[in-house]
């Protein structure tokens, strides 16, 4: 079911009175829509929580801020029995309402998060011991535990899985991949696919994302084609008050009562950006947030060589220009190979793409094909066959010095490449030093991809576990508590995923569990304050 803009503004309208209690949610004047253009000037509203990013992060978040929460099954026995014990003697309270750190104390898994790893053996037990036991949990929808949120995203949601190439299975299986509700083989099962392999393709993925949104009731919450600009923090108070002040179009009055009471929800950020309509045309807008949470992923830009002549036109960066490239007929009758930069999955992608198109490939990477970090030695064969042909191109096709190149695959372990020119000439070196240039038709870099925060105050440099440093999933991520996800370093700003180095869809869903909790928790305080008549002032801590 669709909804009008109308409808999703009386639906949030209605759950906002929910979150404030009847008594003062009858107080509330209006709330506008995300459009600068329909923002009242005299009530400009303030959201508890924006969520950046409509990827499975982002869905998970606004799934369990929903007010769906999990509860130990009645005939479920978990197969680690001292965490079954303490599942057991709070039977009646939800997970989100139980202590995490002490359910996670003890546990190891895959994920240096302990509730992630604490989540993932509840969703799937003793999964990476090659188990396929049931989930612990059910899940019931508790309408009051909902907290009012938007979740903007810049395609539909499912975010990155969208523009994935859509030839290549994933990593994981497809039961990796669901999130809580909904399995994966249910929606197959709908969709009448015959699933020949447990691991599936990207697009499957993501429109199983995009359809758990419609099933779950969640579309009131997101909005799409949203593309942020800023997020800043606003310092308010008593002598500072025009610090956060914005265009003379738009109130930077506080959303107000009838009585004149202020809102018990803080102003604490303003996120700006536009909506794309359907014509094309950019929508700029405006809101307040209480709590921002970052679910943006690792996709949005791609890693670079720093090197001469990166920039030139046929030097590519995404699987998606490759793929392009192909299906236009450009490498067609090519005589020079297809030159693939990198060691990761998505270089041996590339690898496979170009192999199964007869197109011959010279593959650069800086590593020795023995090196244990490979992830190829952490790819069991059976399940990842494809893979491992990669890998054993890369080990018994290498280039040595007096060698010539492969009529279809030749790999140069332990060089770097150190520059391109203009002549579609690559310069390599070796580990010994040792240069030598090869001719390419194209070339591939696939290095990895980094979040881009530009919208962030000094795009988030501070905020990681090394300050003044990019972020970057597996060398700085953004630094957070373990058991809140609260940046440690910017209170009420939250982060979740491949952005704390959850880049497993398994692991990313204990963010989600760790936010909600932190979250009911403050608004069961604001509650309680309500209920003592403590709610004035300029908001509740």
């Amino acid at each position: 079911r669709s909804y009008s803009s109308s409808e999703t503004e009386g639906q949030l309208l209605n759950s906002f009175g929910q979150y404030f209690g009847d008594s003062l949610g009858r107080k509330i004047k209006t709330m506008p829509l995300i459009e600068e253009t329909v923002m009242p000037e005299d009530s400009l509203f303030t959201l508890p929580v924006v969520i950046i990013g409509n990827g499975p992060s982002g869905i998970c978040l606004s799934y369990l801020l929903s007010g769906y929460r999990p509860y130990l099954s009645p005939e479920a026995i978990h197969p680690n029995p001292v965490l079954h014990t303490k599942l057991e003697a709070a039977r009646h309270l939800s997970i989100v309402d139980q202590d995490l750190e002490y359910l996670s104390e003890g546990l190891e898994g895959r994920s240096s998060n302990p509730v992630a790893v604490l989540f993932d053996t509840l969703l799937h037990p003793d999964a990476d011991f090659g188990y396929d036991y049931p989930p612990v949990l059910h899940w019931k929808l508790e309408q009051h535990h909902y907290i009012p949120h938007l979740v903007l995203g810049k395609g539909p949601p499912g975010g990155a899985w969208h523009s994935m190439e859509g030839s290549m299975l994933t990593i994981s299986f497809g039961d990796w991949m669901e999130l809580p509700g909904l399995t994966f083989k249910e929606w197959a099962a709908t969709k009448r696919r015959n699933r020949k392999s447990d691991r599936v393709m990207p697009e499957e993925i993501a429109h199983y994302y995009k359809h758990y949104v419609k099933v779950m009731g969640l579309q009131k919450n997101f909005r799409d084609n949203v593309y942020i600009t800023s997020v800043s923090r606003l310092y308010r108070g008593e002598d500072d008050e025009d610090r956060s002040q914005l265009n003379e179009n738009i109130s930077t009055q506080p959303l107000e009562m009838e009585d004149g009471q202020k809102s018990l929800i803080k102003r604490n950020w303003e996120v700006r950006g536009y909506q794309r309509a359907t014509d094309g045309s950019h929508v700029p807008f405006c809101l307040f947030a209480e709590n921002v949470a970052l679910a943006t992923g690792t996709f949005d830009s791609p890693g670079r060589l720093q090197v001469e002549g990166e920039d030139f036109p046929f030097v590519l960066h995404s699987m998606s220009d490759f793929g392009a490239a192909i299906s236009k007929g450009k490498l067609r009758g090519k005589a020079d190979p297809v030159l693939v930069v990198g060691a990761g999955l998505t270089a041996a992608d590339a690898v496979l793409c170009a192999y199964n198109n007869n197109i011959p490939v010279i593959h650069v990477f800086r590593r020795r094909v023995t090196d244990t970090s490979l992830i190829f030695k952490q790819l069991p064969k059976k399940l990842y066959p494809e893979y491992h042909k990669v890998y054993h191109m890369m080990c018994t096709q290498s280039h040595t010095a007096d060698s010539h190149l492969h009529s279809a695959y030749t790999s140069f372990p332990e060089h770097n490449v150190l520059s391109f020119k203009p002549e579609m000439k690559c310069v390599l070196q070796s580990a010994s030093g040792l240069k030598k240039i090869v001719k390419f038709s194209v070339a591939l870099v696939l290095i990895g991809s980094h979040p881009n925060l530009f919208f962030l105050k000094d795009q988030g440099h501070s905020i990681g576990h090394h300050s003044n440093q990019p972020i970057t999933c597996k060398g700085n991520p953004i630094e957070i508590d373990p058991y809140t996800y609260e940046c440690t370093k910017e209170a009420n700003l939250f982060a979740l995923g491949p952005l704390v180095g959850d880049n497993f869809v398994r692991f990313l869903k204990g963010g989600a569990l760790g936010i909600a909790r932190c979250l009911a928790i403050r608004q069961k305080k604001k509650h309680d304050l309500i209920e003592r008549g403590d709610g004035g002032g300029d908001g509740v801590p």
